[in-house]
């Protein structure tokens, strides 16, 4: 199994930041149900879903747990940084 974790595309950044309110463009009702499936999911859950979907669990994992998270998705979603 890689550990090379993937990079996270400027609209799943820009979906992500959306989700927690803090800039980007809503996703579409499927993309939205599953970064809060993401969002909400206890640990066993949520390392499945990060598995199926890397970069929409990346960002997720991102925002939620980096203290400057929301900063670098910011970053990508703007074409500032590729992560």
């Amino acid at each position: 199994m890689s550990t090379k974790r993937p990079r996270i595309p400027a609209e799943v950044a820009s979906h992500v930041l959306s989700h927690f309110g803090r800039g980007g463009y809503p996703a579409g009702d499927w993309t939205e149900s599953l970064i809060s499936l993401i969002d909400r999911a206890d640990m066993v859950n949520r390392a499945k879903l990060c598995t199926a979907f890397p970069d929409y669990g990346d960002a997720v994992l991102l925002a939620k747990y980096d203290e400057n998270g929301i900063a670098v998705l910011q970053a990508i979603a703007g074409g500032q940084v590729a992560a």
